[in-house]
């Protein structure tokens, strides 16, 4: 696996990293989201500290990867659920 270095720009601080080729384009792509969160921020809410526009930025996303990792959780109980009437179908048709 090739790894490369390189910076990520947020808030005005470089952020300097190894990454494997294959995650850069998603790590620049969650950079550059990250920026447009705190202009945001800083625009509709009137945030002038870059700290707290960055900590508003975690607690959004923290919340997003929350949601979906519940909308996940659901949609695969979901699945098992249909699967098994499924099953129970097919078990009933080879009788």
């Amino acid at each position: 696996m090739e790894v490369r270095r390189i910076t990520i720009n947020i808030a005005g601080r470089n952020y300097p990293l190894n990454v494997p080729s294959a995650e850069e384009e998603t790590l620049r792509k969650v950079g550059k989201t990250i920026e447009a969160m705190i202009k945001d921020f800083e625009q509709n809410f009137d945030v002038r500290d870059k700290q707290d526009a960055l900590a508003m930025c975690a607690l959004k996303l923290g919340t997003n990867a929350e949601v979906a990792q519940i909308t996940n959780e659901k949609n695969i109980n979901a699945s098992c659920e249909r699967l098994k009437q499924l099953n129970s179908l097919l078990e009933e048709m080879e009788k």
